[in-house]
């Protein structure tokens, strides 16, 4: 059985037509086809025949495969519609947003002067609205249509795969030398906004730094790193491991400015730089410096 789903052609609504006609039962045809039930009995739902005179019910594979091209055409209304059409055109090229063109169409009320903004999106990435470039009128201007809320994977977010944790000299592993950090967050509730710590630990000597930040935006919180290491001298600051989080991404800051190489642990893995870790949740004196910053900034 494949294990990249596709869409049914005519030739196997054929055999579905004539297994059924055979009295055969879905698993069976579905064997036949070498697929999974539960699209045939998809299929039978959608595209079975119902009419008046019940001696007429029932499924066809030409009637089955007409009703599917129709329910598929719907994205084509604008090409259909060329009052429509050039209506809607005109409107992204005033940089509408599809939601706010299907909104004002609705509102309007006129008969047949109306569609949907998934319609319209779909207009935009078909042959013609690509063929227009209509895709530069979107906000993002995306040339390719993502998925929604689609979130890009941590690991292909700016960081280069030689500052992988793998990639970091064998030394640091050693703690035998000063100025070697690890950097971390520490979010309070909600209800305190986006106010947050960052947490630094020499790995050495556990020696801490907390450093309060207003909000988890990447430049501001990096260059309050920055900032505070620049006041040591340089074999102090050699180098610091962070979780792949988005607010340690702006890495060209501490290398630019202050030589300090940045190493980062594997995606989900901020076990990795442990030595940040425990002291964030265990250590008396960070939890009490946590506490106070909550109580003096938070409230």
């Amino acid at each position: 059985m494949s294990k990249q789903y596709t869409h049914l052609d005519l030739s196997e609504r054929r055999q579905i037509y004539l297994g059924r006609e055979a009295k055969k039962s879905v698993p069976e045809i579905a064997e036949s086809l070498g697929r999974h039930r539960s699209p045939i009995f998809r299929e039978l739902q959608r595209n079975t025949f119902y009419h008046e005179d019940h001696f007429n019910n029932g499924y066809f594979h030409m009637n089955a495969q007409e009703l599917t091209r129709r329910r598929r055409s719907k994205a084509g209304k604008l090409a259909s519609i060329p009052d429509l059409k050039d209506w809607v055109v005109g409107k992204l090229k005033i940089l509408w947003t599809p939601e706010q063109i299907a909104g004002d169409l609705k509102l309007q009320g006129r008969a047949g002067f109306r569609v949907s903004h998934e319609t319209i999106y779909s207009f935009i990435y078909g042959v013609e609205g690509r063929s227009l470039n209509l895709y530069r009128c979107l906000e993002r201007a995306f040339k390719n249509r993502r998925r929604r809320f689609e979130r890009k994977p941590r690991h292909l977010r700016g960081i280069p795969q030689n500052m992988g944790i793998r990639h970091r000299p064998v030394l640091i592993e050693t703690r035998e030398t000063f100025g070697h950090w690890e950097g971390d967050l520490i979010n309070f509730s909600t209800k305190h906004g986006q106010a947050n710590v960052t947490t630094l630990v020499e790995r050495k000597s556990r020696y801490t730094v907390l450093l309060g930040n207003q909000d988890r935006k990447s430049e501001p919180v990096v260059s309050r790193i920055r900032d505070r290491f620049s006041s040591l001298p340089r074999h102090f600051r050699q180098s610091i491991t962070f979780d792949r989080g988005s607010e340690f991404l702006e890495w060209p800051l501490l290398e630019k400015h202050i030589e300090l190489g940045s190493f980062y642990c594997d995606p989900r893995s901020p076990w990795q730089k442990g030595t940040n870790e425990s002291t964030n949740w265990s250590h008396p004196p960070v939890s009490a410096e946590r506490n106070q910053y909550q109580r003096d900034h938070c409230q």
